[in-house]
């Protein structure tokens, strides 16, 4: 894990903890854990943006420090080729796009989850199917003649080398 920036959203620390934790088998004093259960990784890097808000509009972002220290944060940062400050505007589509094709999850709306893993699953359909069989325009690679083929997110970080279908 080289760096995760997310907001404050609350399950974001767990779902972090689950994907890149380390279980724990000992207790710090190295007494035994009865059910062990995941830790932090040796070196996490995770920041959390907390918006302030002022009569319904972000007035300003704190960043918090969620894993890790403040050096490997500053470390992380000065590595990184696309972001040098803590941020998450390549977060923010992907809330639009799940709130935009669940409606259960829209707005102001009447329409929720009964089940957590219906939740769960519809989410990660959905998400599924934005970064593999969605090409995004503003990722098109440009050719000589114009706008080339679309890509999507998955092709564009090389996860994938074609658009998926939902069936594949």
């Amino acid at each position: 894990m080289r760096l995760i920036t997310s907001d404050e959203h609350w399950p974001y620390k767990e779902a972090v903890l689950q994907a890149y934790g380390v279980e724990a088998t000992a207790t710090p004093s190295g007494r035994p854990i009865r059910s062990p259960r995941k830790v932090a990784p040796p070196s996490p890097r995770y920041a959390a943006v907390h918006k302030v808000r002022r009569l319904g509009r972000v007035a300003r972002l704190v960043i918090r420090l969620a894993l890790g220290t403040a050096a490997l944060l500053a470390a992380a940062l000065a590595g990184s080729a696309v972001n040098h400050v803590v941020n998450v505007p390549l977060l923010e589509p992907h809330h639009l796009t799940d709130r935009y094709r669940n409606a259960r999850k829209a707005r102001r709306t009447c329409r929720f989850f009964k089940d957590w893993e219906a939740r769960e699953a519809t989410t990660s359909y959905t998400l599924y199917g934005y970064n593999f069989c969605w090409p995004v325009r503003t990722l098109r690679v440009r050719s000589p003649d114009g706008l080339g083929p679309g890509r999507t997110p998955a092709m564009a970080v090389s996860l994938a080398d074609q658009v998926w279908s939902l069936a594949e």
